[in-house]
């Protein structure tokens, strides 16, 4: 019954931006796995006659986030206290925008599989993080409940979506999107396993083909992108099933559960009034002068999107290809550093390389690409002896373990393990002779036009030259033999 049911979706992603220091005060930013209540002073924990001063690198980040979104900033933007009371909020307001935010509009496309879809955005705005509250230490559980205000005043921007998203597939591929931008544009590094980017959910539900919004509800804790598929799947048959039974969608907070792989009611929705904006009186107005701005817009880097073109146009790729390098930053970076003064040919094989055995071994270990024991220039270095016929393909992934293995050369590695691949026609005959003799079935199949028998026959030889036989030169002299 759903199918006559459509969902209507928005996003607000909360991202943690890469400064040294929070966002109003000089306490270190890296506080997460750091011991409890290590990076904190009277600014970030609301003691009384503490000031806030406004951390200029977390506005140069949120400023060069809002560019590379294509987001209008607003010449003047305020800062307002957000009022709410709970245990991680030890000043009892958060700093944050509302009225003013500083920047608005700015859209995002996304790559899907019936097309590109556009996504607008509503608004960016700056604020700071809360605590953290601890209800468990591991797998103990806690009598009451622990607050660790490492995290409480780090710099944050909202990126709030208009309510663009048809269903979870497409709101993972918005948050994917974003991360990218976000991630190339150098604003934060965006690990979702540190809590630098979260998410929450507006949705609601009409039927197909209407235009009036329903009653949205609002999904809390979702720190994955599977999270958010699933917490929308969830509540999109949640709500589509009440409002078929002749019920009613109830406008309010929810907590999405992983255990129970469902979302649960929180609070009834606050509206904005409930928190009691009004401008914070310790924080001047934010102005954005225009040769500010310029001189961030000159520092961003190349985007995903035009990276992508690139790289369709100048390697050659496939857009699949393009997708899977450009979708981590420094990936891409070392595919082109690779490529640096490598001829167009290695661009598909290094691509390979890189898509499957580098990959493999980096997200085994959990690792970023610049954390790769392989030395920069190794990878192309490879790759160009398997051109060369050096190394044959099989080998190469042998070569490539040896070399994540000791970060040595690969030319240095082929020598030392006698991996060279055996071009001349003398062993490769004799190679073939008694592949032949040892399967004169496989033979007569092969001279009768059986092409089958053919995978077998140099399978045989290449078992017999230990992997080092040049396949190509292989299947030309086995079909020689069986004619003669």
């Amino acid at each position: 019954m759903t199918a006559k049911y459509e969902m209507v979706a928005g996003l607000e992603v909360h991202c943690q931006l890469s400064t040294r220091s929070k966002l109003f005060c000089s306490c270190a930013a890296d506080g997460f796995g750091q011991a409890p209540n290590s990076r904190v002073c009277p600014v970030c924990t609301g003691q009384p006659g503490a000031l806030p001063v406004l951390n200029r690198e977390a506005v140069d980040l949120a400023f060069k986030a809002a560019l590379a979104l294509g987001c209008e900033i607003a010449p003047v933007s305020i800062f307002a206290r957000k009022n709410y009371f709970y245990p991680d909020l030890p000043k009892a307001y958060q700093i944050s925008q509302y009225e003013q935010p500083f920047a608005s509009g700015g859209a995002l496309e996304l790559r899907l599989k019936d097309g590109v879809k556009r996504v607008r955005l509503e608004r960016i705005h700056l604020e700071e993080d809360a605590g953290k509250l601890l209800h468990a230490i591991g797998a103990r559980e806690l009598d009451g409940t622990l607050v660790d205000f490492n995290r409480g005043g780090l710099p944050l921007i909202e990126i709030v979506s208009r309510p663009d998203l048809r269903s979870p597939e497409q709101a993972t591929a918005f948050l994917a999107a974003l991360k990218e931008v976000l991630q190339y544009a150098g604003v934060s590094r965006c690990d979702m396993e540190k809590g630098e980017l979260r998410c929450d959910a507006n949705i609601s539900v009409r039927l197909d083909g209407s235009e009036a919004l329903g009653t949205r509800a609002e999904i809390k804790n979702l720190n994955s992108f599977k999270g958010v598929k699933d917490a929308l799947d969830y509540e999109f048959h949640r709500q589509a099933d009440l409002l078929e039974s002749g019920g009613r969608v109830v406008q309010e907070t929810r907590l999405w559960s992983l255990s129970a792989m469902a979302t649960a009611p929180m609070r009834l929705k606050e509206e904005a009034h409930d928190y009691r904006y009004f401008p914070d009186p310790d924080l001047t107005p934010l102005k954005a002068e225009a040769a500010w701005i310029e001189r961030l817009k000159k520092s961003l880097p190349e985007l995903p999107a035009a990276r992508r073109a690139r790289f369709l146009a100048q390697y050659r790729l496939s857009l699949y290809d393009a997708e899977v390098l450009t979708a981590e930053k420094m990936l891409a970076d070392r595919f082109d550093r690779e490529m640096e003064g490598r001829p167009l040919e290695y661009a598909k094989p290094l691509v390979n390389l890189m898509t499957t055995e580098f990959l493999a071994r980096l997200n085994a270990g959990k690792l970023a690409p610049a954390q790769s024991p392989i030395p920069e220039g190794m990878l192309s270095e490879l790759v160009g002896l398997a051109q060369a016929g050096v190394v044959s393909s099989k080998l190469e992934k042998e070569v490539f373990a040896r070399m994540w293995e000791t970060s040595r050369a690969p030319g240095e590695l082929v020598d030392e393990l006698g991996l060279r691949q055996v071009s001349d026609e003398g062993p490769i005959r004799a190679w073939i002779a008694e592949a032949l003799a040892a399967d004169p079935e496989s033979a007569e199949d092969l001279r009768r036009g059986k092409q089958r028998a053919l995978g077998a026959l140099v399978g045989a030889v290449m078992r017999l030259s230990k992997g080092k036989a040049n396949p190509a030169l292989v299947n030309r002299l086995i079909k020689e033999a069986v004619r003669s």
